[in-house]
């Protein structure tokens, strides 16, 4: 089972973290940054999302240090977890309060157990995050994990001492993040303990784990030992449990084939019944069915009795299933009226809205070992990054 540590965080010594934190660098195109930057010269995104030329990297980790020097940036003085909370209403306008636990989770070999991947990633360039850890010596933002222990929201229930509050309205929903210090070595040891008793697994940050092993293996060359700051990575954790998270699904959007050809392979699965194509009538059957999207309607999409029968009951792996030989180009998205805009102003011939798989079949899927399709789950809201950075040279 994997360790999953305290650390000395680095935070912002400012009360007001609005004008320094951001989302994660990965949801973030140039006019975000230049809006965050906008905001202070000390936005994290003058870190995390370096720009120029190919001294980018080096110029980030100087701007690290002077922040550190200059003491916008505080080193707590002993190790800690940090309760990361978030209050907001999900999709359906249901309140919820979740609670996860920032700490330094063990980096593991692929395919040695401990720490699981959720799903097939999507090709990825992991180059920029490479060179900045490097440069920077520090892990940035957390990767996003689910604890499969019992117990651990409860753990989390009592408050910690608050260092950090904002309210962020951004994307057309109002979150409530909270961020409480964990200093306390009975409840400490308690975090720690349950953590280690199960596996976890990664729900968002497949990329950025994968280069913290490739990280920690060249920290393990150069320096010939295994107890290094690199053994381990920054990691938001929560439990899997239904009311502590908002799992949100990731449409299909098609590109590069005959849309008459595509719907023809649909149809060798599915009864296709024809609905209404504005967005509150196509997200209301979306609730409970898959829906194809094209310039000539939206259609219900139905598994015809037995077609399916002996695949993995996962939106995801029907399609993959259904449209094996078809090669379409893919792209993916959240939400409804960004696939219905896609395909009315063609830049997708199709579009299929898809279902979130259910907690118990994301569980199920871990436990066997294997994998979802790329883009199966999309865990919301998105963390933000800079409430607690993790310096790597400790």
């Amino acid at each position: 089972m994997p360790r999953f540590e305290p650390f000395r965080a680095l935070r912002y010594a400012a009360p007001d973290l609005e004008p320094l934190l951001a989302p994660p660098y990965d949801v973030l195109d140039a006019a975000d940054v230049d809006a965050l930057q906008a905001r202070s010269p000390q936005n994290v995104t003058r870190v995390d999302v370096p720009r120029g030329g190919a001294d980018r990297y080096g110029v980030a980790a100087t701007t690290l240090d002077g922040w550190v020097a200059d003491g916008v940036l505080v080193l707590d003085p002993e190790p800690s977890f940090t309760i990361y909370r978030l209050r907001f209403a999900d999709g359906h306008g249901v309140a919820r309060d979740v609670a996860g636990v920032l700490g330094a989770l063990e980096v593991v070999d692929a395919g040695a157990g401990g720490v699981l991947p959720h799903e097939r990633t999507t090709p990825k360039d992991s180059t920029d995050r490479l060179e900045l850890t490097r440069a920077t010596r520090a892990n940035l933002s957390p990767v996003w994990g689910l604890s499969l222990a019992a117990g651990l929201a409860d753990l989390l229930a009592a408050p910690g001492e608050l260092v950090g509050r904002l309210v962020d309205d951004a994307y057309g929903r109002r979150v409530e993040h909270v961020w409480e210090r964990v200093t306390d070595p009975e409840r400490v040891r308690a975090i720690r303990d349950l953590l280690a008793s199960d596996d976890v697994l990664i729900a968002d940050g497949h990329h950025r784990y994968a280069v913290g092993r490739t990280f920690r293996d060249e920290v393990r060359a150069a320096t010939g030992r295994t107890d290094t700051a690199a053994e381990l990575t920054l990691a938001f954790v929560a439990e899997l449990v239904a009311d502590q998270l908002s799992v949100e699904p990731i449409h299909r959007l098609y590109s590069g084939v005959d849309p008459a050809a595509l719907r023809a392979a649909l149809e060798r699965s599915f009864v296709l019944t024809e609905v209404a194509g504005d967005e509150g009538t196509v997200s209301a059957v979306n609730a409970t069915s898959m829906v194809l999207l094209t310039a000539d309607g939206a259609w219900r999409l139905d598994p015809r009795p037995g077609v399916l029968d002996g695949v993995r009951a996962l939106d995801g792996v029907w399609l993959e299933t259904t449209l094996d030989g078809l090669d379409p180009q893919v792209a993916y998205h959240a939400g409804v009226q960004p696939a219905l805009d896609a395909v009315t102003q063609g830049r997708a011939v199709a579009a299929v809205l898809v279902r979130p798989p259910s907690l118990a079949e994301i569980e199920r899927t871990a436990r066997e070992g294997l994998l979802m399709p790329p883009k199966s789950t999309f865990f919301t809201p998105k963390l933000k990054t800079g409430a607690v950075l993790r310096p790597l040279d400790l």
